[in-house]
């Protein structure tokens, strides 16, 4: 008798179902798409999940990962064979508590190989099939034959058998067909690997949880979700563009490409994080936060420090947030693991935004931020010295005088007094360019203005 009605046995209960596509290549975007569907499956209290499985295998290392999330839900896992599950498929397909098949499934041809394809050095090649059948019989463990078969479709050089039936020869590897992966073996009789065939999805789900006795949901990713799953590898890259645009934003007056630009890519960070299910809203906010205060600190609390300090710090500690894989109704775990990883990205995307900004720093205006500290720390001056930009230097005490804006000052820019251009800075809000300002103080090498009502 074959598995296939062995559903039918057990007790039908009634439950939440979300079925998550796996219908790619095993690489980072698959895993996003399970991490996402698994964290809101859980969120929602849902009782089974399955996966619609049509792969062709992939990455080694993104199977494992694959696997780790998978125990993480509290719930049942099948895996729904919709055509084949080869490689890392199956391996995956292992590690869930059910399999069915679709009646054409396919199943099998496990052993490791190199990323290119060619074979892998022999020593390693067993090094690397002995971990695997270990960790195939980890996540086997009462299960049946199911640890055996998945170690023969892994295993070039073992024989499976049961009893005195050989089910694979020694030089060739295991692959099952639908109606031979449910073939029962032994006294009493187990299948050999499946749970059961099913024509179609609908027909899973009646067989685990009955007609009508459920409710369905199907994760849905959409191309927008593919284009950000594979943006997240060059996260670091994109990072530090984001913030070297937005370095040469401050550099220069008035707020344009550079600042709209450096937003952009770091939405992009957000975006590609949140789809593919490493974040939720919250990292969001307090970026937002950090903004805020970097903003008061800039245009309207210039010198105080602590706001900016506190902003800046928010908005690279959200950036290493909205990268952690962190997981709905599990604590938080201040470990190497979940954090050094982000950590490492955002160092480095702040290195690459310095090094690309102190490459290009001769080629941008003298005006803005930037070129004041640069001033300040290169010319030394009395404390009422303060250095024209149109030839000659102007010592005498311009308080009280009035001029306009000749660039926007936000609340940065360059002012016209008496014939001469001066940097000047506003003590509070911004003016657009031609502005009427008058010179409240005369410190160092920049004016201090207020607008002329």
């Amino acid at each position: 008798m074959l598995a296939a009605d062995s559903a039918a046995t057990n007790q039908l209960t009634s439950g939440k179902v979300v079925v998550i596509p796996i219908r790619e290549q095993i690489a980072k975007p698959e895993l996003y798409i399970l991490r996402r569907g698994l964290k809101e499956a859980i969120e929602q209290n849902v009782d089974t999940i399955i996966l619609d499985m049509e792969t062709p295998g992939g990455a080694l290392d993104v199977t494992f990962e694959m696997l780790k999330a998978l125990e993480k839900f509290p719930g049942k896992t099948v895996t729904y064979i919709n055509r084949e599950a080869i490689s890392a498929g199956a391996l995956i397909a292992a590690g869930t508590d059910e399999i069915y098949f679709a009646p054409g499934g396919l199943i099998g041809a496990a052993a490791p190989v190199s990323a290119t394809g060619k074979e892998i050095d022999p020593m390693m090649r067993e090094k690397i099939v002995s971990y695997l059948k270990a960790r195939v019989r980890s996540i086997s463990e009462g299960k049946g034959y199911r640890g055996d078969v998945i170690s023969a479709m892994i295993d070039l050089d073992s024989e499976f058998k049961i009893g005195e039936q050989i089910i694979k020869e020694k030089g060739e590897l295991l692959s099952l067909t639908a109606t031979e992966a449910v073939k029962t073996f032994g006294d009493p009789a187990f299948p050999l690997l499946g749970n059961g065939i099913a024509t179609d999805m609908d027909d899973l789900l009646k067989k685990l949880h009955g007609a009508g006795n459920h409710t369905v949901q199907y994760l849905q990713v959409t191309w927008s979700e593919r284009v950000a799953q594979y943006l997240t590898t060059l996260t670091p890259i994109l990072m530090g563009i984001g913030l070297l645009l937005l370095f040469i934003e401050f550099k220069t007056p008035g707020f344009g490409i550079f600042g709209a630009g450096g937003l952009a890519m770091l939405a992009v960070v957000f975006l590609s994080q949140f789809v593919a299910g490493l974040s939720g809203h919250e990292p969001m906010l307090f970026f937002m936060l950090g903004v805020i205060l970097l903003a008061l600190e800039v245009f309207f609390f210039p010198g105080v420090m602590v706001l900016g300090v506190t902003g800046g710090t928010l908005m690279l500690g959200s950036l290493v947030w909205s990268m952690a894989d962190l997981w709905p109704h599990e604590p938080i775990s201040i470990s190497g693991d979940v954090f050094v990883g982000p950590l490492y990205s955002v160092l480095a995307g702040v290195l690459l935004a310095v090094v690309l900004f102190l490459a290009i720093l001769r080629y941008l205006p003298r005006g803005g931020l930037w070129g004041k500290m640069v001033l300040d720390a290169a010319i030394a001056g009395g404390p009422d010295f303060t250095p024209s930009l149109n030839g000659g230097h102007s010592g005498g005490d311009l308080v009280g005088l009035t001029g306009m804006a000749v660039t926007p000052l936000f609340p940065s820019g360059q002012v016209e007094i008496a014939g001469s251009r001066y940097e000047a800075r506003l003590e509070m809000g911004f003016a657009e360019a031609g502005t009427r300002v008058k010179v409240v103080s005369n410190k160092r090498m920049s004016l201090t203005v207020e607008v002329v009502s």
